[in-house]
C-alpha cells in the first residue's frame, strides 16, 4: 500500500511537471502566435477572455472577454441544441504593448453572486463584450450580449468605466429599437441593477439581441451590430452620442442568412464582415461580404478561409478583427476555438488577413507566425 501511495503521488508529480514544462514552451518568449495552443499571461497562468474584442487606447491594448471558469454542464433547457455553460464569473482584461505579452488587469465586470434576479446573475449568460472609449464623455462603454440561461431573452448590456482596466460600473440591459426612448422614461426605471427582482420592462421592449460587435467610425458614431429574429438577421443599430443607448435608426442586413459571431472592420473606405453561421459550439464555415457603408448594401463574398480547414474555419469562430498599430496593412483574424465539452479549455486562433488585387480578405492556416510578416 505505500509502495502504491509513493507511485501515485510520483505520477502525479511527474504529471505537474510535465505540464509546467509544456506551459513554459507557450509563453510565447519567441513573439510568435500559436493559434490554439494555450496561451499564458505575464504570471504564467492561461489567458481568459473568450468571445472578446480589443481596444486600442493609447499605445496599449486592452483585451476584453468571457471569463470562462468552473465546471461545464448541460442545462435541460439547452439539451435539444448542445448548449452546455459555465456559470457567469464576468469579464476579463489583459494588457499588452505587443499583443504578445498579456498582463491580467482581472475581472473588470464580475457576476452577481446574491440577487437572483439581477442582469449579472451567474446564472444568466453573459457573451462577447465589446468595449470602446467616448471622447466625449471621457468615458470606456461596454456592451456585451446578455440572456437567460435558456437564451430566450436576448438582450444587451450596458457598463461603463473611467479606466480601461475599470472596474466598470454595470448600467442597463436593453432590446434595442422599440422606439421608446430613455429621455422618455421615468428617471427611477432607466437603470436596472441592483433590483431583488427583475424589473418590469414592457415598455423597453424591443428586437432581439445576441451575438454583437460595435464599430466607431472616424467621426465618433458608433454602431452596435448583433444578430436579431432569431439570429436569422443582422441588425446594424446606431448608438446614442454617449454610448448607451441605441436611438432607433438601425438597418436590417442578410436577411434570413442566419449569421453570429460578426466580426467588422474598415480597410481602404470599403467596410468588411467576418461572421459565422448558426450551429452553437460547433464549427462551421465563415462568411465575409463588404460595403460601402457600413448600413449597405453589403455584397457576400463567400468563406474567406482557404486550404486544409477551411470548411470549419480551422475549428474556430469569430469574434473580432484587429487593425494592429503602427502598420498600414495589418489586420488580425482574432476567433475561438470552443470546446463545448470544457469551455474554460477554450482556444484561441488568431491569423493574419490578406487581401488581392480586387481586395478580396483571406486567411490562411499557419502553425506559428509573428507580426514581422505583416505590412
Amino acid at each position: 500500500m505505500i509502495l502504491r501511495n509513493r507511485l501515485i503521488i510520483f505520477l502525479a508529480l511527474l504529471s505537474k511537471l510535465a505540464f509546467s514544462l509544456v506551459a513554459s514552451s507557450l509563453k510565447n518568449d519567441d513573439n510568435s502566435f500559436a493559434p490554439g495552443e494555450i496561451w499564458l499571461d505575464t504570471d504564467g497562468i492561461a489567458i481568459n477572455a473568450h468571445g472578446g474584442g480589443i481596444l486600442i487606447h493609447g499605445d496599449t491594448y486592452y483585451w476584453y472577454g468571457e471569463i470562462k471558469k468552473g465546471n461545464t454542464y448541460m442545462p435541460e433547457c439547452n439539451a435539444e441544441w448542445g448548449g452546455s455553460r459555465v456559470d457567469v464569473t464576468g469579464i476579463g482584461c489583459y494588457s499588452s504593448k505587443d499583443l504578445i505579452h498579456w498582463k491580467n488587469e482581472g475581472n473588470v465586470l464580475p457576476a452577481e453572486t446574491i440577487i437572483h434576479g439581477h442582469d449579472l446573475h451567474t446564472s444568466k449568460v453573459l457573451e462577447r463584450p465589446k468595449v470602446i472609449f467616448n471622447q466625449k464623455t471621457g468615458k470606456f462603454v461596454m456592451w456585451m450580449h446578455l440572456d437567460s440561461m435558456d437564451y430566450k431573452a436576448a438582450r444587451s448590456a450596458v457598463a461603463v468605466s473611467d479606466s480601461p482596466t475599470g472596474p466598470f460600473q454595470y448600467l442597463h440591459s436593453v432590446r434595442p429599437n422599440t422606439g421608446v426612448w430613455p429621455e422618455n422614461l421615468p428617471e427611477n426605471e432607466r437603470h436596472f441593477d441592483n433590483r431583488e427582482e427583475p424589473l418590469k420592462r414592457d415598455f423597453y421592449v424591443g428586437q432581439m439581441a445576441r451575438d454583437m460587435t460595435l464599430f466607431v467610425e472616424e467621426d465618433g458614431s458608433a454602431y452596435h451590430i448583433y444578430s436579431s429574429e432569431e439570429n436569422k438577421t443582422l441588425h446594424i443599430s446606431k448608438l446614442s452620442d454617449d454610448y448607451l443607448w441605441p436611438v432607433g435608426e438601425y438597418t436590417r442586413a442578410f436577411v434570413g442568412r442566419s449569421m453570429e459571431a460578426p466580426a467588422i472592420f474598415k480597410r481602404n473606405g470599403k467596410y468588411y464582415l467576418i461572421a459565422s453561421g448558426c450551429t452553437g459550439w460547433d464549427p462551421n464555415e465563415a462568411r465575409s461580404a463588404v460595403a460601402d457603408s457600413l448600413t449597405g448594401p453589403w455584397k457576400e463574398l463567400g468563406n474567406p478561409c482557404v486550404g486544409e480547414g477551411k470548411e470549419l474555419t480551422f475549428r474556430s469562430q469569430s469574434t473580432f478583427v484587429l487593425k494592429v498599430n503602427g502598420k498600414k496593412e495589418a489586420y488580425i483574424f482574432m476567433a475561438d476555438r470552443w470546446n463545448k465539452n470544457d469551455l474554460e479549455d477554450s482556444r484561441y486562433v488568431w491569423l493574419p488577413i490578406e487581401f488581392d488585387s480586387a481586395d478580396i480578405p483571406s486567411i490562411k492556416w499557419k502553425d506559428r507566425w509573428n507580426l514581422d510578416e505583416l505590412e
